[in-house]
């Protein structure tokens, strides 16, 4: 029996400096490749052209380097891909598993039916899907397009470090964004289209992704392509609770390498004893 290679990815997005959360969760994704004696691929997630600048993208790179981070495949550019992501969409409308979405965010959040999971996401109200005669069987790229959540079904799936996860549909998320009305893909096809295409083994990211994961796995099965394994890494928080943001320059890898920070140092404060 051949085994299986082992394709590892890390994959920031370039809309703020690198901090200590991100360099926990890449260099896990970092160790667990070396350890299987992987390949790592460098993917830069620069779909957001509102809030992706170069200068981002060039800081996460040195930041990944000068942690001891290296990577064997890459860089690949999102931005420089979309043809794929036009394709699979294609794909999506001819097997009707997405509609055109023409109602605004406050349209979706005063529907009389739309109601709200516990961490606040709007669930798209059902009664705003088109009917199947105002179903599009082409692409318009200048509209949103939703994913159609298969109703009331469990989305469950094994976390190498979170343990069993399951989601239900219709009550913790809803039919979501996969293609954005500027002409881009939204995150959640991007990365499944990117991963299947790059053909990733194990997905490892933070604890904040595990609700796109489910959303995630049912795009993969809509494109008939295979679900990597995932390994959602515990996320940092500050000294209040709260997760890292990348506003918080306090704590951003460029400014603790400046303070004379070393690796060893930034590992003790995303493993405090």
């Amino acid at each position: 029996m051949t085994p299986v290679l082992y394709r590892g990815r890390i994959a920031p997005s370039p809309t703020g400096y690198l901090h200590l959360g991100h360099a926990k969760t890449f260099w896990k994704a970092f160790d667990r490749c070396r350890e299987a004696q992987g390949t790592l691929i460098y993917r830069d997630e620069d779909i957001d052209l509102q809030r992706c600048k170069q200068e981002y993208s060039q800081a996460a790179m040195a930041d990944l380097e000068q942690l001891g981070i290296h990577w064997q495949e890459g860089p690949y550019y999102q931005s420089e891909r979309v043809d794929n992501y036009r394709s699979s969409m294609i794909k999506l409308i001819r097997s009707k598993s997405v509609y055109p979405c023409r109602y605004s965010r406050k349209t979706i959040e005063e529907h009389p039916d739309a109601k709200k999971t516990p961490t606040g996401e709007v669930i798209f109200p059902k009664s705003l899907r088109p009917r199947q005669s105002e179903m599009m069987d082409f692409f318009e790229e200048s509209l949103n397009w939703r994913f159609r959540v298969p109703n009331q079904e469990k989305v469950q799936f094994k976390d190498l470090n979170q343990g069993h996860q399951s989601f239900e549909c219709d009550q913790e998320f809803g039919d979501f964004l996969v293609w954005r009305k500027d002409g881009m893909p939204a995150y959640e096809l991007a990365v499944v289209v990117d991963d299947a295409a790059m053909k990733i083994s194990e997905v490892v990211r933070g604890a904040d992704l595990l609700l796109s994961t489910a959303r995630q796995i049912l795009l993969y099965e809509a494109l008939a392509e295979t679900a990597p394994e995932f390994y959602h890494v515990n996320l940092v928080c500050d000294s209040e609770g709260h997760r890292l943001a990348k506003r918080n320059d306090s704590l951003a890898l460029k400014t603790l390498f400046a303070e004379g920070h070393d690796f060893q140092s930034i590992a003790a404060m995303w493993n405090p004893s």
